[in-house]
């Protein structure tokens, strides 16, 4: 007599449970490519190349892309400190990020604006550099990033650094600063303010509002160009007087 067995059916896997797995996985692994907050600033990359293709036409689309952008800028570094993610990599690549994307910005505006070029050129300039050498002066020094290099002989890179609130309304002022001058292109948006016969816009409100900001980032951006020079001069003046007490 032939017996039957009975196959017993697997149990299907929900969709929810795999991505919670998926999930878990990656808070648990040891391979920084797939840090959650370097996977936030793949995002904000891919974002920052989307609002670079429509920057020439279309405003609302790149704006949209280009603060969304900016806005995990601040996430990154919350998923960062709370999962215990804290790369040099990361650190590296969120400012390679942000700098990347405000000069990409920059060559569109002095395109717009070219009896303004020279004044993006510039800004592009020294943006770049000061923070290319701030951050090169830390990793020298052995710091894991640009915001943890020993700040105590200057209390405005000290505030800068330590103080969010601060560094989060100085970074978001001079984002909004740029992209109001590039909405301003196409148009003054909504009317929101009357001064006699003049009618301003929502993008110029905006503008003159976060201009001091600009301007004070940009005197951060010097600041941090000349230390960094001091930094890395202290570093060569030790090491050249190590090299010769060898000697």
């Amino acid at each position: 007599m032939a017996t039957t067995t009975s196959a017993s059916t697997p149990k299907k896997v929900s969709s929810e449970t795999q991505t919670i797995d998926s999930l878990d996985a990656l808070l648990k692994t040891n391979n920084i490519f797939l840090f959650i907050p370097n996977i936030i600033g793949y995002i904000r990359v891919f974002l920052s190349i989307a609002s670079f293709y429509f920057m020439p036409t279309h405003p609302k689309i790149t704006i949209f892309c280009y603060l969304t952008s900016e806005f995990l800028d601040a996430l990154d570094g919350h998923a960062a400190r709370a999962l215990g993610q804290s790369t040099k990599f990361g650190a590296m690549f969120d400012m390679l990020i942000d700098r990347c994307s405000t000069m990409c910005l920059c060559f569109v505006l002095a395109m717009f604006y070219p009896k303004w070029a020279l004044f993006f050129q510039l800004w592009a300039a020294i943006d770049v550099a000061s923070h290319w050498l701030h951050l090169h002066a830390a990793t020298v020094k052995g710091s894991e990033s640009h915001k943890k290099i020993d700040l105590s002989g200057n209390p405005i890179l000290r505030l800068y650094y330590t103080s969010r609130k601060v560094l989060f309304t100085m970074c978001a002022g001079n984002e909004l600063w740029f992209s109001m001058v590039y909405m301003l292109h196409f148009g003054e948006g909504p009317a929101i303010l009357t001064i006699g016969k003049y009618a301003l816009g929502l993008w110029r409100v905006i503008l003159y509002a976060v201009t001091p900001i600009m301007v004070g980032k940009q005197i951060i951006s010097l600041i941090h160009l000349y230390t960094a020079s001091l930094d890395m001069a202290a570093l060569d003046e030790a090491e050249r007087a190590k090299t010769a007490k060898a000697k």
